[in-house]
């Protein structure tokens, strides 16, 4: 069986998405309000090149409150994208197209999920339904939390911290609508936006989303030139 267009497509498109002026590679601050002081735009931005635009963010609870403002700077020209070669990926692999059982809950559950850049302490992130998948030969029940509408399954596997990034990797869950199905196509496994910028702060996989297999497929890595680091 050949490479599936559609995967080399997706391929193109995560390069050419991380890359962007707006991409993951292009984060280069997120200033988050305290004590009540309101942050500004203009305060934000000055000092800064003209390649730097920013923009407002939010950071929301389970139950959708606002609980933090703030501002991110994004940089076009950043080291980050001057020095990004590519995105290391496994070999496409058919094999590692599951289908799986969505069970819903009556409503979205709080889970608590560890965050890579905060010590001992959890947040509680929707979590509409269990995914029964079977993989490798052993039976899981994953958690995905929803993010505006799609769910993402955060996972870890025997290839993290040697082949692919420590800390996990994402994975977009997709839906069957003709037979209510989810799919996971772990070929679009893909690294976190904080593999990219120390300036995100994304969730770790929780203890039901660690999978005994190695999961050879989807990408492992950013790869930069001249020895750059995220800092």
């Amino acid at each position: 069986m050949g490479i599936p267009k559609e995967w080399q497509e997706w391929r193109q498109a995560r390069l050419a998405a991380v890359t962007s002026a707006r991409g993951n590679l292009s984060l280069v601050a997120s200033q988050w309000e305290s004590g009540g002081e309101a942050l500004t735009i203009e305060g934000a931005l000055k000092g800064q090149p003209p390649t730097v635009v920013a923009t407002r963010e939010e950071r929301k609870n389970f139950k959708g409150e606002v609980t933090d403002r703030g501002i991110r700077l994004w940089d076009s020209n950043s080291e980050a994208i001057r020095s990004f070669e590519t995105i290391d990926a496994y070999p496409y692999n058919a094999d590692w197209v599951i289908r799986a059982k969505f069970i819903p809950h009556k409503s979205a559950q709080p889970v608590p999920f560890e965050y890579a850049r905060e010590k001992k302490e959890t947040r509680d992130l929707a979590v509409p339904g269990d995914i029964k998948a079977n993989i490798g030969g052993v039976d899981y029940s994953l958690s995905a939390f929803d993010d505006e509408g799609t769910l993402i399954l955060v996972f870890a596997d025997p290839t993290n911290g040697t082949e692919s990034y420590p800390a996990g990797r994402f994975l977009i869950v997709k839906r069957d609508p003709a037979s209510g199905d989810v799919i996971l196509d772990f070929n679009r496994a893909y690294v976190p936006p904080c593999s990219f910028s120390a300036y995100y702060n994304c969730p770790l996989p929780p203890a039901q989303n660690r999978i005994h297999v190695r999961v050879e497929a989807g990408e492992r890595n950013p790869i930069f030139r001249n020895g750059y680091q995220i800092h």
